[in-house]
């Protein structure tokens, strides 16, 4: 699950940087807080975070030393440096090391927003297009003696575009009333409730293995909009997607805390 880490043994700093991240579009990353190097490495393990907010003073260990141990565990993190030390030696290190940026303290919300737009977006813009890949990728194939197999084989390859119960009635040469009445037979569920089911049970696969927005996520499921989409999935699943994912997250947590 994506997440970001903060290290930093100032807890206004963690907090100033957490409501930083809670009033941005980037509030769906999970937040963890660290206030020391021991801390800081427990949580890098335990969480796989995607970005370290990183202070290069701490107590128990050099900020530089503790980057580069972050990028041992995993190569792909992206590490922001902060420091109130103005010193070229520091950012040099700091670059030396693969760390991605360097700020001195208090960072600013323009400055670290900023920041999450040069590290995030375009992975999220890769994960997108594989989706749309992915979803796109199965031409279409009508089997007469199995029309609502045919249906359903259709749904599975469509479900991120707009839909309609006329439209795979038609692929399938049915009339629509008797292949809504096939459909229920067969499936034992209405066509909308099939689609709609569905496409829930490809976006918590989404809200469980990416860091894609609510939003993108809707879109490339077939939702209009993230209002609608988080609506019927409390309907269908009790929860929101956002708590859903909240509750996944918190069980890996939770599973990888057993496994030390």
């Amino acid at each position: 699950m994506a997440g970001l880490l903060i290290i930093d043994d100032e807890v206004e700093t963690r907090q100033e940087i957490r409501l930083m991240i809670e009033e941005s579009p980037y509030n769906y990353l999970s937040v963890y807080e660290a206030g020391s190097a021991e801390r800081g490495l427990l949580l890098l393990k335990q969480n796989q975070p995607a970005i370290v907010i990183l202070d290069l003073s701490l107590p128990d260990m050099d900020g530089i030393q503790l980057g580069k141990k972050a990028l041992e565990l995993n190569s792909h993190v992206s590490i922001i440096v902060l420091t109130h030390l103005k010193m070229f030696d520091l950012a040099q290190a700091a670059m030396n090391a693969g760390f991605s940026r360097y700020y001195l303290k208090p960072p600013s919300k323009v400055d670290l927003l900023l920041a999450l737009d040069k590290l995030l977006i375009p992975d999220l813009i890769k994960e997108t297009n594989y989706l749309r890949k992915v979803s796109s990728s199965k031409d279409f194939e009508v089997d007469f003696g199995n029309p609502i197999e045919s249906a359903t084989g259709y749904i599975h390859s469509h479900f991120h575009e707009p839909i309609t119960l006329n439209e795979v009635a038609d692929r399938v040469y049915l009339s629509a009333s008797h292949f809504s009445r096939l459909f229920k037979a067969e499936m034992g569920v209405t066509f909308i409730e099939y689609l709609t089911k569905y496409r829930v049970e490809q976006s918590k696969k989404l809200l469980k293995m990416t860091s894609l927005p609510i939003e993108v996520i809707a879109n490339n499921t077939g939702f209009a909009n993230a209002g609608y989409f988080a609506t019927i999935f409390k309907r269908l699943e009790g929860k929101t997607p956002k708590e859903y994912r909240s509750l996944f997250s918190n069980l890996l947590h939770a599973s990888a805390a057993e496994e030390k």
